[in-house]
């Protein structure tokens, strides 16, 4: 049998074979990885550290077990606002790592596009919703009225006629 009739019939094999290799190597690396993650998670995990919880708030911890995982851990949201959240509802710590800056993620223009100047600014083409609209009454809340769907809906269509 010679190498070609042999790839032929067996190369399928060798492919597969070395595909399951590498798929069982970068599971078993994936798996360490987020054991190693898991773990640095629980040491940092202590009371006092900022974290973020699965629902998007922010808070510091009050008071965690790391043994016992089914007990609820305390997170202050707001000073004098404890809240129970699942130990597992604790997506990461938040270390204090400096946003950029606006100057820092600034990227200058070249000479063909330039900024807004005051000429375009004054320009008809480019007015804002705030210069067109009626100012508020200065005590809002005091007038304000809820309408009913009827008169939403009537003023709607009151709208609709009057920009045609």
């Amino acid at each position: 049998m010679d190498f070609g009739t042999f790839i032929s019939q067996y190369g399928l094999f060798f492919v597969l074979a070395i595909l399951l290799v590498f798929m069982i190597f970068s599971t078993r690396r994936r798996t360490q990885r987020m054991k190693q993650e898991q773990e640095d998670k629980a040491k940092q995990t202590v009371p006092g550290a900022r974290v973020l919880l699965q629902g998007g708030l922010y808070g510091t911890i009050v008071e965690f077990d790391p043994e016992n995982l089914d007990q609820p851990a305390q997170v202050e949201i707001a000073p004098g606002v404890v809240i129970e959240v699942h130990s597992q509802a604790i997506l990461r710590i938040v270390t204090d790592e400096p946003t950029p800056s606006v100057d820092e993620t600034h990227v200058p223009l070249d000479e063909s596009h330039t900024p807004l100047d005051e000429r375009e600014l004054s320009s008809p083409a480019v007015t804002s919703p705030a210069a067109t609209e009626t100012p508020a009454p200065k005590d809002a809340t005091s007038d304000a009225k809820i309408e009913s769907a009827e008169e939403t809906r009537a003023r709607l269509e009151r709208d609709a006629d009057g920009n045609k």
